[in-house]
């Protein structure tokens, strides 16, 4: 499972990791002779088997040091989303009651100590380097902390083993080989930037250069610069949005890009076709941070073109299937529920088993919540979204958490958060409440939520209703505050 060490001998002079922000790189010789310094590191730090090293950083070579420091010692390495408020963050910490805490200038948030990560790799070339004996790959390497029908974040677990199953997927779906070369800015504490991009290259001596963040201008410059080299590259459709907009944009110089690999939100049609025009590949695919990847596009334009909104076939180390309400697999073309089942899906939720336990069927298949339909030819769409949960610039949101964080806000007697349409984002909340005397401000919201939630979670609207939809039994109707956003907002009714 180590790619590095295994790599370091194979052709050790080739270049492994490069990180565009601090103008750095290291041959794979270097970076295994770097993580096993930071193992040291770790060890003196009392770092052993079952411990949490947890990092709130923009992206940077040292996530990935960490990440495989930690799977060598048997640890779990547990990434934190910098975009949280400090009240989110100090949570998840609580949660997973980390031995040690890295951090750049997105920790200060964070009371508790932080030790530095712009020092670790001379800290680590410091170190006298350790090799120790291969930790089982069935014990949990990394945590990413993803939110369920509550809202309640939760750790899902994942081995070395789960994430090779990744890397086999995705290097085979995005056809990636030793030459090629990810360039790396979706989050690092996301299971695209943690391990979608960096795993896949790894695993067939490829080459990955981390960047700190997505700027379009620069991402733009970067993917044409023919000294980069740079030959795939993930983004969420609001991205390639943005790259397109960008002040310079000429499709003729990204004739080195093998394709441009989507996820995270739907994808439109049109958008993938203007990309299409322009002679560039837009590979959708789909996955979960309990899964990796699950589906992805072939790298072929004229089956691109035909269907275009699909996130493609089945990778092969993973099974699937489509259920309807009773379990019954539904025929071609018909919606159903997605259930996964394979050496990819997640050990389980960290101090949440009962969760983990309900999210299983008694035949050990994995419940996703969300609604799909697979064509005859193997094609799979999203259709829907079981859970209520909407994704805004890539960012998954749940009404239910936000809702939550509103619990004492003043002047409302109720309130319900539903996920819309929204040319930028993709999606943005929009707020239903019903006013306990005057009505409040979208401001009066914003201001309210900004130290309890990340941004792209707070709202972009908000709506003054006399009721909220209910049934008899007082369950919330929000299928009824989606038919008044649309006939406001004049869209077609379903």
């Amino acid at each position: 499972m180590d790619y590095i060490h295994f790599h370091a001998r194979l052709h050790p002079d080739r270049v492994a990791v490069s990180d565009l922000t601090f103008d750095r790189e290291w041959t794979y010789r270097q970076f295994d002779r770097l993580v096993a310094g930071c193992v040291s590191v770790l060890l003196d730090q009392g770092i052993g088997e079952g411990d949490r090293v947890a990092c709130v950083s923009l992206n940077r070579a040292e996530l990935i040091v960490l990440h495989l420091a930690c799977a060598r010692l048997g640890a779990l390495f547990v990434p934190l989303n910098w975009r949280l408020s400090t009240m989110e963050l100090e949570a998840l910490v609580l949660d997973c009651e980390p031995k040690l805490i890295y951090g750049d200038g997105q920790s200060a948030k964070l009371s508790t100590e932080v030790r530095k990560i712009g020092h670790l790799v001379e800290e680590s070339m410091e170190a006298g380097p350790v090799w120790p004996e291969q930790a089982s790959p069935d014990l949990p390497s990394l945590m990413l902390y993803t939110s369920g029908t509550t809202g309640r974040p939760k750790g899902a677990m994942l081995s070395e083993r789960n994430l090779g199953e990744t890397a086999i997927n995705i290097s085979l779906l995005c056809e990636i080989d030793q030459d090629s070369c990810f360039l790396i800015e979706s989050p690092m504490f996301h299971i695209i930037g943690m391990v979608t991009c960096v795993r896949g290259p790894l695993l067939v001596g490829g080459r990955v250069a981390v960047s700190d963040r997505f700027i379009p201008g620069r991402t733009f410059a970067r993917l044409a610069d023919p000294n980069l080299k740079i030959s795939h590259y993930f983004c969420v459709p609001q991205m390639a949005r943005a790259i397109r907009e960008a002040d310079g944009f000429d499709a003729s110089g990204l004739g080195g890009l093998k394709a441009l690999f989507t996820g995270g939100a739907p994808h439109p049609e049109t958008q993938i076709r203007d990309w299409l025009a322009d002679g560039i590949a837009v590979v959708d695919g789909f996955g979960m941070s309990e899964t990796g990847t699950v589906f992805g596009m072939p790298l072929d334009k004229r089956m691109i073109d035909r269907k275009a909104g699909s996130v493609g076939i089945r990778t092969p180390r993973i099974q699937a299937r489509l259920v309807d309400g009773e379990g019954n697999l539904v025929p071609p073309g018909e919606p159903g529920e997605l259930e996964l089942k394979g050496d990819n899906v997640t050990l389980g939720y960290w101090r949440r088993e009962e969760e983990f336990r309900q999210s299983l069927t008694d035949d050990g298949w994995f419940r996703t919540g969300d609604i799909l339909t697979c064509d005859k030819d193997g094609y799979y769409r999203v259709t829907d979204r079981k859970k209520d949960m909407y994704i805004s610039g890539g960012e998954n949101v749940y009404p239910v958490e936000v809702e939550a964080a509103l619990d004492k806000f003043p002047g409302v007697r109720e309130l319900a958060v539903i996920g819309v349409p929204d040319e930028k984002w993709g999606e943005v909340g929009c707020l239903f409440y019903v006013p306990a005397t005057e009505e409040v401000s979208l401001r009066d919201v914003e201001e309210y939520l900004t130290a309890r939630l990340a941004r792209y979670k707070i709202p972009k609207l908000i709506r003054a209703v006399e009721a909220l939809p209910r049934t008899g039994v007082g369950k919330l109707m929000r299928h009824e505050l989606r038919a008044l956003y649309r006939s406001e907002a004049g869209a077609p009714q379903d």
